[in-house]
């Protein structure tokens, strides 16, 4: 399955919440997922809380580079919302 990530908002720490095209909206806390190189500068919150999706995107990005997979994203988040 796949699903683009349309909306995303930060919740605090290392907590997201995720708006996918399917309508589903999900928290995510990658704090356990911050490690490798292109992860680890992402501990730090100030650069975290920089959180965007990209204008031809379909993901999270953040200004150094480091995106994650919505698919992975899907899988890993709880569910705030389902659509009606």
């Amino acid at each position: 399955m796949y699903t683009e990530i349309v909306n995303v908002s930060y919740l605090g720490d290392y907590r997201l919440q995720l708006t996918f095209g399917d309508g589903v909206v999900k928290e995510a806390d990658l704090h356990d997922e911050l490690w490798g190189e292109v992860f680890l500068p992402l501990r730090d919150v100030k650069l975290f809380q920089q959180v965007f999706i990209p204008q031809d995107g379909d993901t999270i990005e953040w200004p150094n580079g480091a995106d994650f997979a919505p698919e992975f994203l899907y899988g890993i988040g709880v569910p705030v919302l389902e659509p009606a």
